[in-house]
């Protein structure tokens, strides 16, 4: 994605299962914000990320399948940055820290079989595989992913904004389509441009793309908050429709702040929040563009 954010998947595929854990990681810290606008929402700490509170940056967004069960995984993250001293620090020895860790889920419970769901191994494993290059598809927290009538997964998106770095990263499991059922065309012209035939739309109320927008800007917290905002936007160009009662649709936004934003400054936060949406309405096509075939439901990729 960007200098000093790091992604690591854990999953597991077959005999019962097909759900997992991704981690967006950031060792040295960054600022970061939320934007919910899902009727169906599945977070963990996710007011401490409102302006008018106390910390400042974040360590890690753990993004998962598993609907609430799957916010154990946040634990095992914790875990994995406690061991290495990383967090907020609330005492005096470098090891008395407190990682902070928000997250969100996706529900995929009907893709595997009852009770297999992410616990706290899985977020652990996650970082552990962190690195700035990872593989996309139906991995991670988008083992289990579905989009519409069709498999998703995860999908990224990475690229120039000015002076500044910006990447954007998605689980893709929508209750609405990447694609017009009428025409068999997708919404977004980077998916494809020949027409399909779709399968029957899901029956059983699969929802909610989450993920992350990341820039090496030297944002506030208000201002992140801005480009978490602002990312909801390419959601709603890439799957129609987004943000129902039945989505818990949700996108974090982290800011490292490598490189000063420029003047006159809400110029160029604009310049930023109108790339974060090109980003992650990208990135939310990547997770269908790459998603395969798994467990009877098929890929766009496959019709």
């Amino acid at each position: 994605m960007i200098p000093g954010v790091l992604v690591g998947h854990h999953h597991r595929v077959g005999d019962g299962w097909n759900t997992g854990t991704t981690v967006v990681l950031v060792p040295a810290g960054a600022v970061g914000a939320v934007d919910g606008r899902g009727g169906a929402p599945g977070t963990r700490e996710t007011d401490l990320l409102d302006p008018a509170n106390l910390v400042q940056q974040v360590h890690a967004i753990c993004l998962s399948g598993g609907s609430a069960y799957g916010l154990a995984a946040a634990d095992g993250v914790m875990r994995w940055l406690s061991e290495r001293s990383i967090g907020f620090q609330v005492g005096a020895q470098p090891h008395h820290v407190v990682p902070i860790v928000p997250g969100a889920v996706i529900f995929d419970l009907p893709m595997s079989e009852w009770g297999n769901r992410p616990d706290a191994s899985f977020g652990y494993k996650a970082c552990a595989a962190a690195a700035a290059e990872f593989a996309l598809g139906c991995v991670g927290a988008g083992a289990g992913a579905r989009v519409g009538s069709l498999k998703g997964g995860i999908g990224a998106f990475s690229g120039r904004a000015g002076e500044h770095h910006i990447g954007a990263l998605a689980v893709v499991n929508a209750a609405g389509e990447v694609v017009d059922r009428t025409t068999g065309l997708p919404w977004l012209p980077s998916l494809g441009s020949s027409p399909v035939s779709l399968p029957e739309r899901k029956p059983d109320g699969l929802n909610t793309t989450i993920g992350v927008v990341a820039v090496d800007a030297a944002l506030s917290k208000a201002e992140c908050q801005r480009l978490a905002m602002a990312a909801q936007d390419g959601l709603a160009r890439a799957v129609r429709p987004a943000h129902s009662m039945f989505d818990g649709d949700t996108v974090f936004a982290l800011a490292t702040g490598a490189v000063p934003l420029a003047e006159p400054r809400a110029f160029a936060l604009d310049a930023l929040c109108t790339a974060a949406a090109d980003a992650f309405a990208e990135a939310v096509v990547s997770g269908a563009r790459e998603a395969t075939t798994l467990n009877g439901v098929q890929a766009f990729r496959d019709l």
